[in-house]
């Protein structure tokens, strides 16, 4: 603002120039955003009583123990209890709904919800159908927010705290490991509920030493019946109260941020996103902008999102920025195709990289009046731009090009653009 007041002026100059400043995609995909993440916490609902709501995830990448590679981690959100379940490498949605029977059902029955992240095993068509057939309620994290399922992402820490003290140098005993590590985790009362999870499972404590002295009494039935249902009473208000603790504290770190609606533009961060640029620090902090869709629940929503990308395109609001209105330079409206030969192209800006994919040569393009976010491999049997594929291969020699190609000539003189089949509005 002082360099452009330095030689300009004109009525309303300020606000004049910080809307244009404001509005620019190129800074709004490349600047670092210093203030708190938007979105405050949203929680799930408190159970009413044991194993009604379970999460799941998975410990992967394991060394081998007795054959396995991998743990299941189920954990009830009310009293906190766990089974850790190890596996043989990671199981399908089949093998996964198996091990729940013989590990989970037998013990506790059907829960009413189970929560898990985005993983194959719980979004396959068959664990849905397995899911909509028994009456379970399923509850997916939105992509690249952990923080939904992060009961079993704390237990997931704790376990392999356990594991650490204890394995041995080449760390393949854990498997023989985790009967104690289940028992001494769910024998350990607990920040959130006081209480140990076996005695909130059962109500009374699991005897892991030598009884000193015999006693004589055996409380009565009815006496235990009506102390674990206090304590499941008790349970439940700690719970809550946790709850509200911990929605405090993380909210003390977040911030509303500005409305968001069905309808609106906004940036996607590409923080979870994959980068096939050489260098992740000087990559474009955010994509976009795309719509929103739908709003899910207060801090989650459905983005419109191109085909190319493949991705879940739920995201909690943290990761969205609202797009702070559009240039009057800068066209909203991205161009359709051009009959070329009689067939529907789209026009290149540039061709950006080259790679072997199924033993055939793709370049990376770069689209005229499209943002980055719509940039694609195509064929090079497809790209119709001979001045920017030689200019691509004369600037990266080692890249790899058509067999027979030597690329070290000088740009051919005509067209300097071309044009491409799309795969990508296909």
């Amino acid at each position: 603002m002082h360099l452009i007041l330095r030689d300009f002026w004109w009525p309303r100059i300020r606000r004049d120039v910080e809307h244009y400043v404001n509005s620019c995609p190129t800074c709004q995909r490349s600047k670092t955003r210093r203030e708190k993440p938007s979105g405050l916490l949203h929680p799930l609902p408190t159970p009413s009583r044991p194993w009604e709501i379970i999460s799941a995830d998975f410990i992967t990448d394991l060394p081998p123990s007795l054959g396995f590679t991998t743990i299941l981690v189920v954990v009830d959100l009310f009293t906190k209890m766990a089974h850790f379940i190890p596996c043989e490498g990671l199981p399908t949605a089949k093998e996964t709904a198996d091990l729940f029977l013989q590990h989970v059902f037998r013990l506790h029955g059907l829960p009413k919800s189970l929560v898990t992240d985005r993983g194959s095993q719980f979004t396959s068509r068959f664990w849905r159908a397995l899911q909509k057939l028994l009456g379970i309620d399923s509850r997916l994290s939105s992509a690249h927010h952990p923080q939904t399922d992060g009961q079993t992402e704390r237990t997931n820490a704790t376990l392999e705290q356990y594991l650490r003290c204890y394995v041995n140098y080449q760390q393949d005993n854990w498997a023989s490991l985790l009967p104690l590590s289940e028992f001494a985790f769910n024998n350990g009362v607990q920040n959130s509920t006081k209480e140990a999870p076996f005695f909130a499972n059962y109500g009374f404590h699991p005897c892991f030493f030598p009884p000193v002295m015999e006693t004589s009494e055996v409380p009565a039935a009815e006496n235990w019946l009506q102390e674990l249902t206090a304590v499941q009473e008790l349970l439940h208000q700690q719970l809550d109260q946790a709850k509200e603790d911990y929605k405090r504290h993380a909210d003390s770190h977040r911030q509303p941020g500005p409305e968001i609606k069905v309808g609106d533009r906004v940036w996607l961060s590409t923080r979870f996103l994959p980068s096939h640029r050489p260098c992740r620090k000087l990559d474009a902090r955010f994509i976009g902008p795309y719509t929103v869709v739908a709003q899910l629940n207060p801090v989650t929503f459905k983005l419109q999102l191109p085909r190319s990308m493949r991705i879940h395109p739920v995201f909690h609001r943290s990761l969205l920025l609202p797009a702070d209105g559009v240039r009057p330079d800068v066209n909203r409206t991205p161009p359709g195709p051009t009959l070329v030969d009689g067939e529907e192209e789209f026009e290149v800006q540039d061709i950006l990289d080259s790679r072997i994919h199924r033993r055939r040569l793709q370049y990376l393009i770069d689209w005229v009046g499209y943002g980055p976010e719509e940039r694609s491999w195509e064929d090079a049997s497809t790209v119709h731009a001979p001045d920017l594929v030689q200019r691509f291969h004369r600037t990266y020699p080692s890249k790899p090009r058509p067999r027979g190609s030597r690329g070290a000539g000088p740009v051919g003189e005509g067209l300097e653009g071309g044009y491409c089949d799309a795969s990508w509005v296909l």
